[in-house]
């Protein structure tokens, strides 16, 4: 089970020794955008339209391990994740990653669209903390800063290339 909860509207769940952030921004309004929204949240398109890579990109699916790269100042760093929890319903589409030993940070992270009336929006959860490895782990204080530049990609990625 997911512990970012992505099928659930409020998110209450226990986050001892992790950093807890949520955010959520209107994306648009209308049908067309909540088809266009749901459909690149499922394909890795929130991932994939900030920069980075997904492979295999492919639909999500619980239980998928695909390596995400990042691609910060030209180098490549690996990602490794597993999806925990997918969720589609007719208001609410999403999914939850949680990190594998080699990935910069440990915790996990959910990517959830849903509608509330005729506005679509975009929230994202995230549990942080420091990475398993000791040079990731070093390296936490910075990592948590290129968290906060993809995070703003995030919402941006959809919202400028939302229809409507």
């Amino acid at each position: 089970m997911s512990l970012t909860r992505p099928a659930d509207q409020h998110w209450r769940s226990p986050t001892a020794g992790f950093r807890r952030w949520e955010k959520s921004a209107q994306l648009g309004r209308g049908d067309e955008v909540w088809r266009w929204a749901s459909r690149e949240v499922l394909q890795w398109g929130i991932k994939t339209r900030s920069g980075f890579t997904v492979t295999p990109d492919e639909r999500v699916t619980e239980g998928d391990r695909p390596i995400i790269m990042a691609h910060p100042f030209g180098l490549a760093v690996r990602e490794p994740v597993e999806v925990v929890e997918v969720v589609e319903r007719s208001d609410r589409v999403g999914f939850a990653y949680r990190t594998l030993p080699g990935h910069p940070v440990s915790g996990e992270e959910a990517f959830i669209v849903h509608r509330d009336g005729d506005a679509v929006i975009l929230t994202i959860r995230s549990l942080t903390r420091a990475g398993r490895e000791w040079g990731w782990r070093a390296a936490y204080p910075v990592l948590l800063v290129a968290q906060q530049v993809a995070r703003r990609r995030y919402f941006r990625a959809l919202r400028v290339r939302a229809p409507g």
